[in-house]
């Protein structure tokens, strides 16, 4: 009997676990640097708000040329932070126009906020050093028609 119910309380929390684990829908994303070259990343897409919400919290690991990028219906100033989130992250926050307007480093589990300077319409979270390491930065270009949701 002990033997049924531990198998039982095991299949039960793989079931939970799996259930538990978000899945993003992804795309990759072209970004032209200021002097014509471009980069891509493969970026998981939120768009809804427990996608939003959701975002990066509890991955222990991110690969290097991924992402996730979050995608809001209007223009607005954009908070963000890392409550739940062990992985330094690097942010980027975008215009309606694809056009990069900050990018800032983010602490692990930090709730302090990081908000953008400008009303913007995306925001895209890569590892921490990610932009820099490929030399994107403010005013460069996020090919817009390359996101394909």
């Amino acid at each position: 009997m002990k033997k049924i119910n531990f198998i039982t309380i095991i299949l039960l929390l793989f079931f939970v676990l799996s259930c538990s684990a978000k899945k993003f829908a992804t795309t990759d994303i072209t970004i032209t640097r200021e002097d014509g070259t471009s980069v891509t990343l493969n970026a998981e897409i939120a768009r809804t708000d427990e996608e939003r919400q959701h975002g990066f919290m509890e991955r222990k690991r991110i690969p290097d040329g991924t992402g996730m990028i979050f995608i809001f219906e209007k223009d607005q100033i954009l908070n963000f932070w890392m409550k739940n989130t062990p992985t330094a992250l690097s942010i980027a926050y975008i215009d309606r126009n694809g056009v990069i307007r900050d990018v800032f480093d983010m602490k692990p589990f930090s709730t302090a906020t990081v908000s953008s300077t400008t009303s913007v319409r995306y925001a895209l979270e890569v590892p921490k050093g990610w932009f820099e390491r490929v030399n994107v930065k403010p005013g460069d270009k996020v090919l817009l028609d390359s996101l394909n949701f």
